[in-house]
């Protein structure tokens, strides 16, 4: 079969069918010129997205399982939708891609200070008969990065991308750098990569962005170095120091030094999560030994891949040596399973005392912009501009909090040739926790909080009638959204713009039980996570469990 060259998809205003090709409206850029870069005014908002996943091969009324791409089915209701297709294992046409890029600079362009951009912006390698190539792979990859550097780029907006899974070739599989990957990224994301770093990026695709110089930035992570389905690569051994897992985390833990001493927060991003479940048992011991290591200086971990929307903790357990009976509860794949075994681990939360809260990071995945297997999403997260008071300060050797669950003594332990060469027994720094760090109390750079919106109508839009992006719930306490009596005016600086929500939270006097803002948390530091944590764990809060489940997979059914 011949498949025309994405790259004459993105010229084509309209394909002819007897070429075999598809008849989609291409990735388009919209009208906005080029304008000045120069410092703004903070908002206190950034933009998460991932997984856009756009598929140039995608046709409507064609068959689902035959991944929208040819053959109609009988029963209309197993076609491929006009502007994608909600809950089914397609990805997303391209005209959902803009549309969502459009709807997010025209309503968000002027209302968030950056964007992180967590990857897989390639469609899945699904069909056998129109088979992935790396040609293809880059070039969505052009097509997708030239249209968000128009949406937000031209706007001033700074923009940090990360490799996804999908986006390299074969999927899952990225050998040692430097390679033709890191190059030709290096290349697609030659705007977004400050020069200090682009020869870090082209050896292992990870880099650090300062967003407000000497004060925010954001560290991009290569996850398919860390990620146990890329058997490339050895997966962090401890005797094997030259692994470009173990490379990564080395300058991940210079970055987080270097950062710590100049006084900056940070976000750590990037594509799969790190979880048991997802990463080599080596490189998330040393993940999750830097996330708590420095806690003070790191603000959130943001991650995509899952397309399940949901929140874990990497605890201080995961660092102890523990009876292979009583191991932790893995993090499993992206299905119902996944909803039992998180409030299995919510379960186990202790309530700590606020010096143990030193014990904890949560990492935050946010659903995705493909409508596989769920619906079109994207989060705006809002942080603290209005009080810049904080200053790091360096953490004293700590005792380590509670602790759970029989622990072997690593003393021991740690002179068996089953651990003696692990990073279990070789990671012995001091950790910098700090109880007035952004993370642990809100202030200056705190994360306050999330909108997410998604698209419930897409399964009935179609050419007359487009998709919709509503909001579909906000972590806050709706009385947060707007000033209180004691409140400044002139200083008041809202979370959300009130015409960017629903009409029942426009209003100051909304009631406290609105159906959008069933968390109410006060902001996103760790104590308050591990307080929804204990919530949802709680059997006595049964409403609550539902709203999440129905978050995590977007009202799907069976789910």
């Amino acid at each position: 079969m011949f498949v025309l060259p994405v790259t004459c998809l993105l010229l084509c205003l309209e394909i002819g069918a007897s070429l075999g090709a598809v008849v989609q409206v291409p990735l388009t850029a919209s009208e906005a010129t080029e304008v000045d870069v120069k410092p703004k005014k903070l908002k206190g908002r950034f933009l998460h997205i991932t997984d856009i996943h756009p598929d140039p091969h995608y046709r409507p009324n064609t068959a689902q399982k035959k991944a929208c791409h040819r053959k109609r089915n009988k029963k209309s209701k197993n076609n491929a939708g006009y502007w994608g297709t909600p809950y089914s294992d397609c990805d997303a046409p391209t005209r959902l891609t803009n549309f969502t890029l459009d709807y997010i600079g025209k309503n968000w362009g002027n209302e968030i200070d950056f964007v992180v951009w967590t990857g897989d912006n390639a469609r899945h390698d699904n069909d056998r008969q129109i088979p992935r190539t790396p040609a293809e792979i880059y070039d969505l990859n052009r097509a997708v990065a030239a249209k968000m550097e128009r949406v937000f780029s031209s706007r001033g907006i700074p923009l940090v991308p990360t490799i996804g899974n999908n986006d390299v070739w074969p999927h899952n599989i990225m050998a040692p750098g430097p390679n033709s990957i890191t190059y030709e990224y290096s290349k697609i994301w030659a705007k977004h990569i400050p020069f200090p770093y682009l020869q870090v990026f082209q050896r292992g695709g990870y880099f650090a962005k300062e967003i407000v110089p000497d004060e925010l930035a954001v560290i991009s992570l290569n996850t398919m170095y860390f990620y146990d389905s890329n058997k490339a690569v050895n997966g962090c051994p401890y005797r094997d120091r030259n692994d470009p897992g173990n490379l990564q985390l080395d300058w991940l833990e210079v970055q987080l030094k270097e950062f710590m001493h100049r006084g900056l927060q940070t976000y750590i991003i990037g594509h799969v999560p790190p979880s048991p479940g997802n990463y080599f048992p080596e490189c998330y011991v040393r993940y999750v030994e830097l996330a708590l290591r420095f806690q003070n200086v790191i603000l959130g971990h943001l991650f995509g891949h899952m397309n399940v929307d949901h929140f874990f903790f990497l605890e201080e357990i995961d660092l102890q040596i523990l009876p292979e009976e009583e191991n932790k509860v893995r993090i499993t794949g992206n299905d119902a399973a996944l909803y039992d075994t998180l409030i299995t681990e919510f379960a186990e939360l202790p309530k700590p005392k606020p010096s143990e809260m030193d014990n904890y990071a949560v990492v935050n995945v946010a659903p995705a912009v493909v409508p596989n297997p769920y619906l079109p999403s994207f989060r705006i997260f809002s942080y603290n501009i209005t009080d810049p008071s904080y200053s790091i300060t360096k953490g004293k050797k700590r005792e380590h909090g509670h602790r759970r669950g029989k622990r072997g003594d690593k003393s021991v332990h740690c002179k068996e040739p089953k651990y003696k060469n692990t990073w279990r027994c070789h990671l012995q720094e001091p950790w910098n926790s700090d109880t007035k760090s952004p993370s642990r109390l809100n202030q200056y750079w705190t994360p306050l909080g999330y909108a997410q919106y998604n698209i419930p109508n897409l399964g009935e839009a179609n050419k007359t009638h487009p998709p919709r992006f509503e909001l579909e719930y906000v972590t806050f306490d709706p009385s947060l959204l707007h000033p209180s009596p004691e409140d400044d005016l002139d200083s008041f600086v809202y979370p959300l713009p009130p015409r960017n929500l629903p009409e029942e939270l426009q209003d100051p006097q909304v009631n406290k039980s609105s159906t959008y803002a069933p968390y109410k948390m006060k902001d996103l530091t760790i104590p308050s996570w591990v307080k929804l944590g204990r919530k949802l764990a709680d059997e006595n809060n049964g409403k609550l469990r539902k709203k999440f489940r129905r978050f995590m997979y977007a009202g799907r059914k069976g789910f």
